[in-house]
């Protein structure tokens, strides 16, 4: 049997969800509705309590896990990501056509369950540590239209979210970047007021563009680097790695590499001990628990 076309799904499932979810997400209240209990992810998210935040873990792909959100959290993690679909006026998260089904939506996966993990913890991601959780989300297709509505649907959750406001930054629980297609940009440099942060390219690097729009630069690790953990690394590419690092840091912009190696081994283990050296803020991976125990590792022997 053939598998349907794109256009087929985009038109099918855009078509099945018409009359769904026709009314926008409530508004973040101080407390919630009396007969309104968490969804399962939410509970799931807020049952995850008191693990120590790991500052450079970022869950790659995060929705892909058997619980969405609440397992990075599980493990300490401060990043996560998740790519969204614009179809028949929904967000649906997943990484391809094919993946989406209509109860998959940012705001069930990941807004939702974060309001109930901000309000259990006295207004933080991770209980007693007042780090803001880095959500990226990857739009996936028209990057204008796709923003224009998840803009929308980050103002009723506006009090647990970081903002800008004129080039003024108000840290919250929660900041969502904007990655993936980048027609978004020109919509997000427009706005005098938003609820999310545009994620660059190296191309950005001392250009200028404040830390107030652009707080993150994104590269593919391959596309720079031919060196994939075997053997040490090339002294040129160390190097170019911490300038990189470095002309960032400068505009106190972080760096994320994604595609870097991700089979557990030794060869992994070189890259991401590079990526620390080199102080790289994020680092990328689909093994929240490999990741987890190297990064406590290293805390504890740098202790």
């Amino acid at each position: 049997m053939s598998r349907p076309s794109r256009r087929t799904l985009v038109t099918s499932l855009g078509g099945a969800m018409a009359g769904s979810f026709a009314s926008p997400p409530r508004a973040w209240s101080a407390q919630p509705p009396a007969a309104e209990a968490p969804t399962s992810s939410a509970a799931a998210a807020v049952a995850a309590l008191g693990t120590t935040p790991l500052r450079r873990a970022h869950a790659h792909n995060d929705y892909e896990h058997e619980r969405p959100l609440a397992d990075a959290l599980s493990h300490g993690f401060t990043s996560v990501e998740a790519d969204i679909w614009l179809i028949g006026g929904q967000l649906l998260v997943g990484h391809d056509l094919e993946d989406l089904t209509p109860e998959r939506t940012l705001e069930a996966l990941y807004l939702d369950p974060l309001v109930a993990r901000v309000r259990a913890n006295g207004g933080w991601v991770h209980r007693g540590h007042r780090i803001p959780l880095q959500l990226l989300i990857d739009l996936k297709n028209t990057g204008e239209e796709t923003y224009l509505e998840l803009d929308r649907r980050l103002r009723p959750y506006r009090r647990m979210l970081t903002s800008a406001a004129d080039g003024r930054v108000r840290t919250g629980a929660v900041t969502p970047v904007i990655s993936g297609e980048r027609a978004a940009r020109a919509p997000m440099e427009a706005q005098r007021l938003r609820y999310a942060f545009y994620d660059g390219r190296l191309e950005d690097l001392g250009t200028g563009v404040p830390v107030s729009f652009l707080p993150l630069v994104s590269a593919n690790w391959t596309s720079v680097f031919t060196w994939q953990g075997l053997g040490p690394m090339p002294a040129a590419e160390r190097a170019e790695l911490r300038e990189i690092v470095s002309a960032a840091h400068r505009d106190r912009q972080r760096v994320r590499f994604w595609a870097t190696p991700d089979t557990p081994g030794q060869a992994r283990e070189a890259v991401w001990q590079e990526l620390l050296s080199a102080d790289v803020d994020h680092i990328n991976t689909d093994d929240l628990a490999g990741l987890q125990r190297f990064l406590t590792a290293y805390d504890r022997g740098r202790a």
